[in-house]
C-alpha cells in the first residue's frame, strides 16, 4: 500500500503582469479572482542594447519585489501565467526570443510576450477586441480580435515607414528650424522657440549641443510641446507637422481596422502614449475629423490607465479560456484596484 501522501499543488496567485516600456517598468502579481497582490516599478526595457537574456534579468529585482509584497517565498513559481507586453519586441522572432528568456526565469508555469502597445489596447477596452495607436517616444499600432488574431506593424521607424511619434517630431522641427536658419527653407517660428526653450543663441546651436554631447539627445522630445505652442500661434509648419501627424494615426488606425475586418462596424479605437495622452485640441481635432472621414464607426478614447492593467487583462483573458478564473468579476474587481487613487505606488 502506498502511504505516500501527494501535497496538493498550492494555489498560485493567476497572472504576473509586466510592462516594460522604454523608459519605466511596472509589475504586478494579480489573483485569478483579479485581487491585486503586489505592484513594483523600475527603469525602463532595452533588449536592443542589452540583448533578451541580459534585459529580461533587470526584470527580476521587480518580481521579486512583487513576490515579497504577496508574502510569497522568494524563487518559486510565482504564477499560473506571466503575461509580458514589452517594449522593443516588435518582431516575431523578438517576442520568442524574450518569451524563452521569461520561460527560463521560472517566474509562471507558462508564459507570454507581446508588444507592449497590446497592453495599452487591452487596459483600453472591455474585450480583447480593437485597434490602439501609441503615439510616444515612436508610434506603433496593433489590432486584436477575440479569436486571438491580430494586426500590427514591423515599427522599426523610417526603414518600415514609420512617421512621428515624440523623436520624429523633434527631428523634423529640428531639420526645419535650421532650414529656416541658413536659408536652406522657408522661415518658421520653430527656430526662434527652439533656440530659446534651450537657452541657445540658434537651432543650429542646439544641433551642435546635441552632437557634441553637450546636450542629451533625449532632450530633443521637449520640442514636442513647443511645436504645439507655436502651432496654436499660426506658424504655417507647426501646423503642417500636426497634420501629418493626425494623417499618419488615421491611417495605421484605418489599415489596422480594416485588416481585423472591424472598419464598417463599431470598434475601440484606443490612443495612448505621451503626445496624444497630452489632449493637443490641434492634433485631436485634426484626428478625429479625419478619422470621421476614413474610419467612421471607430469609436476613439485616450486611455489612461496604466499599461501594465492592460498585460494582466490579457493574463485574465488567457485563464478564463482555460477554465481557471480570470472571468468578467475578476477583470472588474482588477480594474476597480487600479482606478483606486491608492492603489499604485508611483
Amino acid at each position: 500500500m502506498d502511504h505516500h501522501h501527494h501535497l496538493p499543488e498550492p494555489t498560485l496567485p493567476g497572472v504576473l503582469a509586466i510592462d516594460a516600456g522604454n523608459s519605466k517598468t511596472d509589475v504586478a502579481l494579480v489573483g485569478a479572482d483579479g485581487s491585486l497582490l503586489g505592484t513594483a516599478r523600475g527603469g525602463g526595457f532595452a533588449p536592443q542594447l542589452l540583448g533578451p537574456e541580459a534585459a529580461v534579468a533587470t526584470l527580476a529585482p521587480l518580481v521579486a519585489a512583487v513576490a515579497a509584497q504577496a508574502r510569497l517565498p522568494a524563487g518559486a513559481v510565482l504564477a499560473g501565467h506571466v503575461s509580458a507586453c514589452l517594449a522593443n519586441a516588435d518582431l516575431p522572432l523578438e517576442e520568442r526570443l524574450l518569451e524563452d528568456a521569461i520561460a527560463a526565469h521560472g517566474w509562471g508555469r507558462s508564459s507570454a510576450v507581446v508588444n507592449d502597445t497590446f497592453g495599452l489596447l487591452r487596459a483600453g477596452t472591455d474585450t480583447p477586441r480593437g485597434v490602439a495607436v501609441v503615439c510616444g517616444a515612436g508610434i506603433n499600432c496593433v489590432g486584436l480580435l477575440p479569436d486571438g488574431r491580430t494586426a500590427r506593424f514591423p515599427a522599426l521607424g523610417q526603414l518600415t515607414g514609420d512617421w512621428g511619434g515624440g523623436g520624429g517630431l523633434a527631428a523634423e522641427a529640428m531639420w526645419h528650424a535650421t532650414r529656416a536658419e541658413d536659408g536652406r527653407g522657408p522661415g518658421t517660428a520653430l527656430a526662434p522657440a527652439v533656440a530659446a526653450h534651450f537657452g541657445l543663441p540658434s537651432a543650429g546651436a542646439v544641433a551642435e549641443g546635441v552632437h557634441l554631447g553637450q546636450l542629451g539627445a533625449a532632450r530633443l522630445h521637449e520640442i514636442v510641446p513647443v511645436i504645439f505652442r507655436c502651432g496654436e500661434e499660426g506658424d504655417p509648419t507647426a501646423l503642417e507637422l500636426i497634420d501629418r501627424q493626425a494623417d499618419e494615426i488615421a491611417r495605421m488606425a484605418r489599415v489596422a481596422l480594416a485588416r481585423l475586418g472591424l472598419l464598417d462596424e463599431p470598434a475601440p479605437l484606443v490612443l495612448g502614449g505621451g503626445v496624444l495622452a497630452a489632449r493637443h485640441p490641434l492634433l485631436m481635432d485634426n484626428l478625429t475629423a479625419r478619422l470621421r472621414a476614413v474610419a467612421p464607426y471607430a469609436e476613439p478614447r485616450i486611455v489612461t490607465a496604466p499599461p501594465v492593467l492592460g498585460a494582466a487583462l490579457l493574463g485574465l483573458d488567457r485563464l478564463a479560456q482555460a477554465g481557471q478564473g480570470g472571468g468578467p468579476d475578476a477583470q472588474r474587481r482588477l480594474r476597480e484596484a487600479y482606478a483606486a487613487p491608492t492603489a499604485v505606488a508611483a
